[in-house]
C-alpha cells in the first residue's frame, strides 16, 4: 500500500511540473506578455523534467521563445545553478594538503 501511495504521489508531481513547462510559439500568437526573470527561474528549476517531458512531446520546450531577453536568461541560469547544485559546493567539499 504504502509503494502505491509514492507511486501516486511521483505521478502527480511529474503532472504538475508539466503543466508548468515553456511551450514552443502559443504565448507569442496569443500576443501575451514575454517571460521575464520569475519565469525563468521557475523554468530552470524544472529544466530536467521539461527535458525528458520534450523528448516525447515536439509541443514542450526547455526554454521559453518568447522572453525579454538578459533577465529571462539570468533567471533561467540562476534556476539551473541553484536547484541543480552549480553553487560550488563541489569545489570547497575536499581540500589536499
Amino acid at each position: 500500500m504504502r509503494r502505491l501511495m509514492v507511486l501516486a504521489a511521483c505521478i502527480l508531481l511529474v503532472a504538475m511540473l508539466a503543466g508548468c513547462a515553456p511551450t514552443s510559439g502559443a504565448a507569442v500568437d496569443a500576443g501575451a506578455e514575454p517571460a521575464g526573470f520569475w519565469l525563468g527561474l521557475w523554468h530552470g528549476f524544472t529544466m530536467l523534467f521539461t527535458f525528458v517531458i520534450s523528448l516525447f512531446n515536439e509541443k514542450i520546450g526547455v526554454y521559453a521563445v518568447h522572453n525579454n531577453g538578459g533577465w529571462y536568461d539570468f533567471g533561467f541560469l540562476l534556476g539551473v545553478m541553484t536547484f541543480w547544485g552549480g553553487g560550488g559546493s563541489g569545489a570547497a567539499g575536499s581540500r589536499r594538503r
